[in-house]
């Protein structure tokens, strides 16, 4: 090995250490033994000329110049990632395979992708579907996915986007937590509620709030991931935002203050351009759109 251009496996084992924490973690993951582990940052530091952590009693602890390096080591283990799934893609002709790395919101990606990837599956059972569930937005340039679905319009020229239609938010509550304690007949009666919430306010957040104009009421409960509050609204904990078309499908949650709060997010498929001759992505890319639409479509006529 030419230690003054370090291979992958020293970065795969610096990231690997970085992400689990300790030697004997990263070495699990890896399927490493902790001495070859050590070997390959011990290796790695030389070629940089730099220390990467600092060793004691404790274990590692990464430096600054480790924590600096993190966010390209990231970028890396992306492309290397986005490689093998472009070269999974190419295997008997006429027979679509490989792997297509999906990114969606939690919500979005639990509840209404499953059935749609069901039928992608039916399709073409050699594609392996990797299934990202953040709301963060991931960075399709950076092949970090190779297809995104947005609640935002994709700014960059170079991603093929398709816009699918809108996902309509209201307020909602189970029967149960109604009948308990009852029904909210304006903005200002939710103070005396138990509403679900956000934990912290991220700039989107924000945006989304100051759009519909409203004011938050305290929350009875705080959570950052949209499911644990879809959850809590289920089990009747109290009034949250729902997506309407998930309502839809249960009886037992009832929309609130209808004429007081509503939200529409523009819904988005996109991927980079230069996948579009991908038959991995092109087929799972078509039966995105095809089957949001059609769901998103079934939201007409309804409050």
């Amino acid at each position: 090995m030419n230690i003054a251009d370090p291979g992958w496996d020293l970065y795969r084992s610096f990231l690997a250490v970085m992400r689990e924490g300790s030697l004997s973690a990263a070495a699990r993951t890896l399927g490493l033994t902790q001495p070859t582990l050590a070997r390959h940052i011990d290796l790695l530091e030389q070629a940089l000329g730099c220390g990467l952590f600092t060793r004691s009693q404790r274990g590692l602890a990464p430096t600054d110049a480790a924590h600096a390096l993190l966010p390209d080591a990231e970028s890396l283990a992306a492309t290397v990632a986005a490689m093998r799934r472009t070269a999974s893609g190419h295997g008997r002709e006429g027979v679509i395979t490989g792997h297509v790395r999906i990114s969606a919101s939690e919500v979005v990606g639990a509840e209404l992708l499953p059935p749609i990837l069901a039928d992608l599956n039916q399709r073409h059972p050699g594609l392996v579907v990797e299934l990202v569930l953040s709301n963060q937005v991931d960075d399709l340039l950076l092949r970090q996915a190779d297809i995104a679905v947005r609640m935002v319009a994709p700014a960059q020229d170079s991603l093929l986007a398709r816009h699918v239609g809108v996902v309509r938010l209201g307020l909602y509550a189970h029967r149960r937590y109604l009948d308990r304690r009852g029904v909210p007949e304006s903005w200002a009666d939710l103070a005396s509620h138990s509403v679900i919430g956000y934990d912290r306010e991220t700039p989107a957040i924000r945006a989304m709030r100051e759009r519909a104009g409203i004011v938050m009421p305290p929350f009875s409960l705080r959570a950052d991931s949209d499911l644990a509050q879809l959850a809590a609204i289920r089990a009747g904990f109290g009034i949250g935002i729902c997506q309407s078309l998930l309502a839809q499908r249960d009886p037992a949650l009832v929309r609130l203050l209808a004429d007081q709060f509503q939200m529409n997010l523009d819904t988005w498929i996109a991927m980079h351009e230069d996948l579009r001759q991908e038959p991995r992505c092109r087929a799972a890319f078509d039966a995105l759109a095809e089957g949001l639409v059609s769901l998103l479509r079934s939201q007409e006529g309804q409050p």
